[in-house]
């Protein structure tokens, strides 16, 4: 079960972010970090409280907020799994790896698992093609994988 981000704790630290953010140029991506660390994600209330108190469009904070891939509209799960589906990885074997990944864990790309624990993604390349196929695990990284190593890699987490 989901826990409830919107306490009144939540917002009045979201209130003290805003407040000292307010008056700097270019305050927007601050407090939406920051936002986002406070309620681990940026829902539509969250959007409309930062719209409101530095006196920015919605429309121009859900633009950003949809824009750059390290902000999220839905709660991310405690742990985070990129599978690589670079070219090199994609060749080498990564769908595969993807399919069981969401098979064990029975959650889609882009979804978080229903026990909050694994939110699944699918990335472009991470940049370790002498490993391929990749996947990561929020920092850590496993390459040269095969179908079969990946519960013993879940099962870590």
């Amino acid at each position: 079960m989901a826990k409830n981000i919107f306490t009144e704790e939540n917002f009045l630290k979201l209130e003290e972010v805003i407040q000292k953010h307010r008056e700097q140029k270019g305050a927007l991506i601050p407090v939406l970090n920051d936002a986002q660390k406070i309620f681990g994600c940026l829902p539509m209330e969250v959007q409309k409280k930062i719209s409101e108190g530095l006196h920015i469009p919605l429309a121009e904070i859900y633009g950003v907020v949809t824009f750059y891939a390290q902000f999220s509209i839905e709660p991310k799960g405690e742990y985070t799994i990129g599978v690589c589906l670079g070219t090199a990885c994609y060749v080498k074997g990564s769908q595969k790896i993807l399919d069981k990944i969401q098979k064990e864990l029975n959650v889609e790309v882009g979804k978080t698992s229903a026990d909050g624990k694994f939110t699944l993604e699918a990335t472009r390349c991470i940049g370790a093609c002498g490993l391929a196929p990749v996947i990561t695990v929020n920092e850590d990284v496993y390459g040269r994988l095969v179908e079969s190593d990946i519960p013993a890699i879940l099962k870590k987490y």
